[in-house]
């Protein structure tokens, strides 16, 4: 048996999805532990893009059991929509899919409470929110007063939860202007009612789930959402996601003890980008962000937003491989940087902050200049690559400089957008 938990070590958008589908190969189960539709992920196989939002990445292999989890909070409707295109597409046409009984639910009022909070909080106060609903869940989660998928199979239950959310949230649908300014229970309950004849069947405990497979020496992969630097707690709070990100995480969002897993891989571009709003250190503004922007067509999978583009930040890194005690890293977009003429990285901060504790909301960043891999013939042989022997002498030279400063041995690398183009230099299962 062997336990996995892949991560991403920035600020999302590392290109998870493609990693988890190439490592899913080898995974009997690929289960997804945080998160909800905030995150798009990926994948391009043979040409063909495909971006999931909540069904996990392994949902290109078949065989392959898909698991979402408890640290969840699903929108059933967009959850269906995958559904109906993955098996649309030939994919999860057997028994291939389960839901933690535990995870919670997405309403559209939730989705309606994340928008006008946005709209009301003025200019200095936007976190810059998919407004997806996301964050009241996890928020109505935390006071005891969620909906989870265990509720939607139970009339009684579910009627009692939207009523007590329908006393807590009045005052301040009516606070923020909302035009309706109550819930209407008995829609919401037969809204859920249905919702629940989709879910229950595959409902289940996933934590014994994944805890039999791994006992029965089956390998499991377990896919985080977002980025290190946006967890609730470790993050640039505020500027954070509302769950857990890093690889700690998988315990309780899927509900496995620590001494099952092996080892913890982290996601990271060869630069860096943020969507929303945070601190940034090494951000490029104007022609030269929008460059790598281009080049690297980083707009959001989920949203269409524009990404915030800059050079990779090495103390930023190691400090995510610390706070999930990575024993591999997964550069993606190498070959992005092929499209620029120079190549620079961020080695320190200016008064030698600390990425914790704040530090990033202060810090200015230390560039060093290296020789970039940008000349046709140098590219070519970098896509073309197959060994970390044969990848250009510019790109091993910052591949051994990754590893130096965060002291995590790189593990993976991606020289284009589809499947093929990976190498890997250590193997998962």
């Amino acid at each position: 048996m062997t336990a996995v938990v892949v991560v991403g070590a920035q600020w999302g958008d590392e290109g998870k999805g493609k990693v988890v589908d190439v490592l899913a190969e080898g995974a009997h189960v690929v289960a997804r532990f945080a998160g909800g539709n905030n995150a798009g992920h990926t994948l391009v196989v043979d040409g063909q893009r495909l971006v999931t939002h909540l069904v996990p990445s392994g949902c290109r292999h078949p065989g392959t059991l898909c698991v979402l989890g408890a640290g969840m909070v699903i929108d059933p409707d967009v959850f269906r929509g995958e559904i109906e295109q993955l098996r649309g597409l030939g994919l999860l046409q057997r028994d291939e899919l389960r839901v933690s009984l535990d995870a919670h639910v997405i309403f559209p009022y939730h989705r309606a409470i994340d928008g006008l909070r946005e709209d009301a909080g003025g200019t200095a106060r936007k976190l810059g929110t998919t407004r997806r609903g996301v964050g009241p869940a996890y928020e109505a989660k935390s006071a005891r007063r969620g909906v989870r998928v265990r509720d939607l199979l139970r009339e009684t239950a579910l009627r009692e939860r939207l009523a007590e959310n329908e006393r807590a949230l009045a005052p301040e649908l009516e606070r923020l202007g909302a035009e309706e300014r109550h819930l209407d229970v008995d829609g919401l309950v037969a809204l859920g009612l249905r919702w629940g004849e989709l879910l229950g069947p595959l409902a289940c405990d996933v934590g014994a789930l994944c805890h039999a497979a791994l006992r029965a020496g089956q390998h499991v992969l377990f896919e985080g959402a977002q980025g290190a630097m946006l967890d609730v707690d470790h993050g640039t709070y505020p500027y954070v996601t509302s769950s857990s990100t890093i690889a700690g995480g998988v315990c309780t969002g899927i509900g496995i003890g620590p001494t099952l897993i092996d080892h913890a891989w982290g996601i990271t571009k060869a630069y860096t980008t943020r969507v929303g709003e945070g601190p940034f250190p090494t951000r490029l503004l104007g022609a030269e962000g929008d460059r790598l922007r281009e080049a690297g067509a980083e707009y959001g999978a989920t949203t269409g937003r524009p990404r915030d583009c800059g050079w990779l930040d090495l103390p930023a890194l190691a400090h995510a491989a610390r706070l999930s005690g990575l024993d591999g890293l997964c550069v993606t977009k190498l070959d992005v940087l092929a499209e620029l003429p120079e190549v620079r990285i961020c080695e320190s901060y200016e008064d030698d902050l600390d990425p914790g504790r704040d530090g990033l909301f202060h810090a200015v960043p230390r560039l060093r200049t290296l020789n970039g891999w940008g000349d046709p013939a140098v590219a070519a042989r970098l896509r073309a690559a197959t060994r970390r022997e044969e990848l250009p002498g510019p790109v091993r030279a910052y591949l051994d400089l990754v590893e130096e400063r965060t002291q995590v041995p790189v593990v993976l690398v991606s020289v284009g957008p589809d499947r093929a183009q990976t190498l890997r230099f250590a193997e998962a299962f």
